[in-house]
């Protein structure tokens, strides 16, 4: 399954600052979310991120074919709800004599850019594969996709380039104590702030919709005295 690598994701230093921002684990009844995120991603964002124009059924096909069994895909969420980052974490089949290893993939919608998402989502994948055995994450990209390769440099990855492609490979370290408990915190985190966001969205209409009818029953009420 191709998981390439990230629409420009932002650069580690905004990711520094924004380490703990919640991010939420997305499961199978999240497909048509998924979908919708890469949908709206713009032409160049998907060439980066697919390598190549992917098409709308192109796009289909590939949300339709992730595995939630073996893989694991990451989001953030906005205010509105809106899932304006994606993280794809495929784990690669096994081969004999050789680690274990999984490929990451990330999008970052035009309007979320900036804000340290496409790190973020970077690290919590390293989190999450070092924590399943994995001991080598796989990042495939387009050579002129600077910002993703950034991003893998500075975590240790070393990256070779093809021509107009480029692989980065990051060794990681066994799980221990402390990775398992981060990962725990962050899942309880990252769900919890989904409930507060949709706690507030469902207040938020609520309120818009007594409004509404304050609104006809005063229209209703100077009707009746004139």
């Amino acid at each position: 399954m191709n998981t390439r690598t990230a629409t420009s994701p932002a650069d580690p230093g905004p990711a520094a600052r924004y380490r703990w921002l919640p991010v939420r684990s997305l499961a199978q009844r999240h497909r048509p979310r998924i979908l919708a995120h890469l949908l709206a991603l713009k032409d160049g964002d998907r060439y980066l991120r697919f390598g190549y124009a992917a098409s709308d059924s192109q796009i289909g096909r590939y949300v339709d074919g992730i595995d939630f069994v073996h893989d694991e895909v990451f989001g953030i969420f906005n205010r509105r709800l809106e899932l304006v980052a994606l993280s794809h974490l495929a784990v690669l089949s096994p081969v004999a004599g050789q680690p274990r290893a999984a490929e990451f993939g990330v999008s970052v919608v035009d309007k979320a850019r900036g804000r340290g998402f496409g790190a973020r989502l970077f690290e919590h994948a390293v989190l999450h594969a070092r924590n399943r055995g994995v001991s080598t994450l796989v990042i495939h990209a387009l050579s002129e996709n600077t910002a993703m390769l950034k991003i893998a440099r500075r975590a240790g990855a070393v990256v070779e380039r093809m021509g107009s492609e480029a692989e980065a490979r990051l060794k990681l370290p066994p799980e221990d104590l402390l990775s398992n408990v981060e990962q725990l915190l962050g899942e309880q985190v990252g769900e919890i702030d989904y409930r507060l966001k949709l706690h507030a969205r469902q207040v938020g209409s609520l309120l818009d919709g007594l409004s509404t009818v304050r609104s006809l029953f005063g229209a209703a009420g100077r009707g009746a005295s004139e």
